[in-house]
């Protein structure tokens, strides 16, 4: 019992410090850039909000920066050493090309939820990946789909006929968090 309380309590802590510490850097500026800007205009200028006007377009050019000037480099860096290490490279893309699926990226994969016939009796939830198999030799008849695990970001793909994938219709987001949640996430019809 004590043991689970301790992980609670770190659980509180690793989300309530960065939350914490992001705020009072805000505040802090925003305390910063309202004492400063007086003494370095030369005029007298009393616009309420000028200093978060101003903290919002720091923060949005520095965001800026840092997706370009600083970021750049080091993707460049990041991939050019991944090139030097095939294994490592393949276990990062499938990991990004995942990721990206499941967040709606460019790549948005898991567009297509199905229920999947396993068996007379039995039906499992998942997304089509790929309906066209011909480039891999598969018959016409055949797609590709995921199924993915409950409690988890891990789950296997199968190639099933077609005519055992039954198309949903449901959101493919509110598809994932029912998957993920081992079924007892609220469907936003239940809400």
């Amino acid at each position: 019992m004590l043991k689970k309380i301790g992980t609670y309590f770190l659980q509180g802590v690793l989300f309530t410090v960065p939350l914490a510490v992001t705020l009072y850097v805000i505040i802090a500026l925003l305390g910063f850039i309202d004492a400063i800007l007086p003494t370095i205009l030369p005029f007298k200028i009393d616009i309420p909000g000028l200093g978060l006007v101003i903290l919002l377009v720091m923060i949005t050019v520095i965001g800026f920066l840092g997706n370009t000037v600083i970021a750049t480099p080091i993707n460049y860096w990041f991939k050019r050493l991944l090139n030097k290490a095939p294994v490592i490279k393949s276990i990062y893309t499938s990991i990004m090309d995942f990721t990206e699926a499941i967040v709606g990226g460019k790549k948005k994969k898991f567009s297509k939820p199905v229920l999947v016939k396993l068996s007379p009796d039995v039906e499992k939830p998942g997304f089509i990946t790929q309906s066209d198999l011909s480039n891999w030799g598969i018959e016409e008849e055949k797609v590709m789909v995921y199924l993915p695990h409950s409690y988890g970001f891990t789950g296997n793909i199968f190639i099933v006929p077609k005519k055992n994938v039954t198309p949903l219709k449901v959101k493919p987001a509110e598809m994932m968090k029912i998957i993920l949640s081992g079924g007892v996430a609220e469907s936003q019809s239940e809400q």
